[in-house]
């Protein structure tokens, strides 16, 4: 915390008491992460000052998220095995005056909801993740409502309505400008769709493995394209089309024998190797828009049992990059969702009661210190204690900040009984792997 201590100083006011103490309510064991119950469970802690440090106090979340990036940079960064994944989350709020609620699509409930929408960048190096980045959303309603924006004290500089894609972008920009070492940068069919942000991110010089929709098309052999030739009917061709036609990924997916799917093991999951069937090729792809022709590589996973839950992924990593180093690249988003959950679980991102910009970006921003926090503990600790959770931090933390109950002995032996059986779980899932596969 006193490496942070200068962002908190304030027109010669010292906040970082309050910070401490905000910190110290998002990682308490067992307690709703709101405000009001965090200053609640601190008899020093007062809910009217808490609330200005919050809402209107004019300390610098950028300044905070980029400290937070650099260290996990520090951390995990690494310019072959770290990706950089971007990944949007929401959360249901109710009324209309908190920053950026709209009825929008809330991807983690996988429907349409009043709710807001941040989108967030995330540094993996393998099982190791945290947040290095966060930001809001506005909908097009709220951008073209000066009141609203008035009212929830949005900066001038951000009143222009952005896509996601285009808040992806800058995410990616920011954090490549500040010297994050990562070896590619990852996301879902949100941002691989219709491939403009691909093509972005190609001319930034980036690598990329970005999910697409199964209807994308693909071409097999290099396309000609040109304008057909004038039947004398109707009006007159002036349009290339392509020779020959595309096909839609996932038809050409079903098209392939089962011999031409090979399993590839891309983690070590708690129970055993995580194993997945994939296809690769290198087939054309068209935007008519950008007029632009790649040759990327295609990357097609299912499930390895029920032959389902297909995900396609388009990559412009070089022609001979190795087929499970795609894999591996393609399944690291598995550990955003990971970090989405104990940040919303252990560390209170979802459950804040803020209006305004300033506050939004100040929660996430002390929400991104936690999460490095807990980061660094599993990385401190693994060798010791490889099965520590957010869980377990939090309730170590809420003992030794808190001096609460239960003692000591009890916290280290709960923790010691999660962990033996734990353990078990991954024993017997081993276990039973090496004997079906024997046999």
């Amino acid at each position: 915390m006193n490496s942070y201590a200068t962002h908190f100083q304030v027109y010669r006011k010292d906040q970082t008491s309050k910070a401490f103490t905000y910190l110290k309510g998002l990682t308490t064991h067992n307690l709703d992460k709101n405000m009001e119950r965090m200053v609640e469970a601190d008899a020093d802690a007062d809910l009217e000052s808490m609330q200005h440090f919050i809402t209107d106090s004019p300390w610098s979340y950028r300044d905070v998220m980029d400290h937070t990036a650099q260290d996990a940079n520090q951390r995990i960064g690494d310019e072959y095995n770290a990706g950089l994944i971007i990944d949007e989350s929401g959360v249901v709020k109710k009324g209309k005056n908190s920053v950026g609620v709209a009825r929008q699509w809330i991807g983690n409930i996988g429907k349409v909801e009043n709710g807001q929408v941040g989108v967030y960048g995330s540094l993996v190096n393998g099982e190791h993740r945290t947040i290095v980045d966060a930001r809001l959303y506005l909908p097009e309603e709220w951008t073209s409502d000066e009141s609203r924006l008035n009212k929830a004290k949005v900066p001038e500089n951000e009143r222009i309505f952005k896509t996601k894609e285009a808040i992806a972008f800058e995410i990616v920009q920011h954090l490549h400008d500040l010297g994050l070492k990562y070896g590619w940068v990852g996301g879902d069919a949100g941002y691989g769709k219709n491939l403009d942000f691909a093509l972005k991110l190609e001319a930034l010089g980036e690598i990329f493995m970005l999910d697409i929709h199964k209807d994308q098309k693909i071409y097999l052999e290099q396309p000609q394209f040109a304008v057909p030739d004038y039947s004398g009917r109707g009006r007159k061709p002036t349009i290339p089309k392509p020779e020959p036609q595309p096909v839609r990924v996932d038809e050409w997916t079903r098209s392939q024998p089962q011999e031409a799917w090979q399993k590839v093991t891309v983690r070590q999951g708690t129970k055993g190797p995580i194993e997945y069937e994939y296809l690769f090729i290198r087939p054309w792809v068209y935007s008519p828009e950008h007029n632009a022709l790649r040759q990327w590589h295609l990357t097609i996973r299912r499930d390895l049992e029920t032959k389902s839950d297909y995900k396609y992924s388009l990559s412009n990593t070089p022609e001979d990059t190795i087929r499970h180093r795609l894999a591996y690249m393609q399944a690291q988003r598995y550990w955003v969702e990971r970090s989405f959950e104990d940040a919303k679980k252990n560390f209170g991102m979802a459950d804040y009661q803020l209006r305004t910009w300033r506050g939004w970006h100040h929660h996430m921003a002390l929400v991104m210190m936690a999460m490095l926090f807990l980061m660094s503990e599993k990385i401190e600790n693994q060798d010791e204690t490889p099965l520590l959770s957010g869980r377990d931090i939090n309730e170590l933390l809420t003992f030794f900040l808190r001096k609460e109950a239960p003692t000591e002995q009890e916290v280290f032996r709960r923790i010691s009984a999660r962990h033996k059986k734990r353990q078990r779980d991954i024993d017997n899932a081993c276990a039973r792997k090496l004997h079906f596969n024997g046999s």
